[in-house]
């Protein structure tokens, strides 16, 4: 396959899988216990490849929304796969450390501030409910935009959220955290109540969350790329977004899930991969760098 058929996106998963299979081979440790884990990062690699093989997205449109959009659907097994490398390097949680320095910070544990002061149902039910909006944020945005066919912001789009995704997920191994509904588990006193989205979210978490995938909050994370994307070829969508971005870093943290570093981090890691696609992407995307050499291709005037 001619290298130049693959997009920025499609380097990314081969790039990161590649790079998971041999991590775990250097240095996973009962073997044994990373089989599983292996065969999925190379059975990333060989989609990746039949999909940029089997499909033309001149040919049919609807075809080029599963072409660009492909990762939309692996996201969720790249992130479930997450759980069984956890301990990769470390035998530790790091919470103890993380909320020392959090304490520091602000005088309190802010988690534990919130159990004992702020909780109420009605602001429970509304922080939950932007919370439980991200699980329809990638695909609504990338039916949007493919809609318009805005094919080039979608590509940029997807690399970003790729490369968000992909930054995030070493740190989940790199530098364990198990999040503060475990590790505060004994000190709370009250419970974060609500009737409809609370209740929603509750069962989202507990049949799809990883225990440990803390830092950074890939939620805030994915959804600050989206709203950067909007705010930039969107604007009134962009603008009715910010809101709800508000609201889902707030319920990450008000609903136990994250502890406010993990929400900066998240932050500080989606604006640093979306400027990272803006300024280079046409270095890496092939349709890009043909319609740039072309371009500068001398035009002969006739008098």
């Amino acid at each position: 396959m001619k290298a130049s058929r693959l997009l920025p996106f499609d380097w990314l998963v081969i790039g990161y899988s590649t790079a998971m299979f041999l991590l775990l081979v250097l240095i996973g440790r009962p073997f044994h216990e990373y089989r599983d884990e292996m065969a999925f990062y190379i059975s990333m690699v060989i989609v990746t490849y039949v999909i940029v093989l089997s499909i033309d997205p001149a040919r049919n449109r609807w075809l080029s929304l599963f072409r660009y959009g492909y990762p939309v659907v692996l996201f969720t097994f790249f992130y479930s796969m997450t759980g069984g490398t956890i301990f990769l390097l470390h035998d530790h949680w790091f919470d103890p450390q993380l909320t020392a320095f959090e304490k520091d910070i602000f005088g309190v544990n802010p988690t534990l501030y919130i159990d004992q002061h702020l909780l109420s149902v009605w602001f429970n039910e509304l922080v939950m409910a932007f919370y439980f909006c991200y699980y329809f944020m990638i695909p609504g945005f990338t039916i949007y935009v493919f809609l318009k066919h805005d094919f080039v912001i979608l590509k940029r789009a997807i690399t970003a959220i790729c490369l968000t995704f992909f930054v995030s997920y070493p740190l989940f191994f790199l530098y364990p955290v198990e999040g503060p509904r475990w590790h505060f588990v004994d000190q709370y006193v009250n419970e974060v109540q609500g009737p409809v989205f609370r209740q929603m979210v509750n069962f989202v978490i507990a049949n799809g969350a990883v225990r440990g995938g803390c830092v950074p909050s890939t939620h805030v994370a994915v959804a600050v790329v989206i709203l950067l994307f909007c705010l930039k070829h969107y604007r009134r969508v962009g603008l009715a977004l910010i809101p709800v971005n508000l609201g889902l870093a707030i319920g990450t943290f008000w609903g136990r899930f994250h502890y406010v570093s993990d929400v900066v981090a998240g932050i500080a890691i989606a604006v640093a991969c979306t400027l990272a696609v803006w300024k280079w992407y046409d270095r890496f995307d092939p349709i890009s760098r043909e319609r740039n050499r072309t371009s500068k291709v001398p035009v002969s005037h006739v008098a």
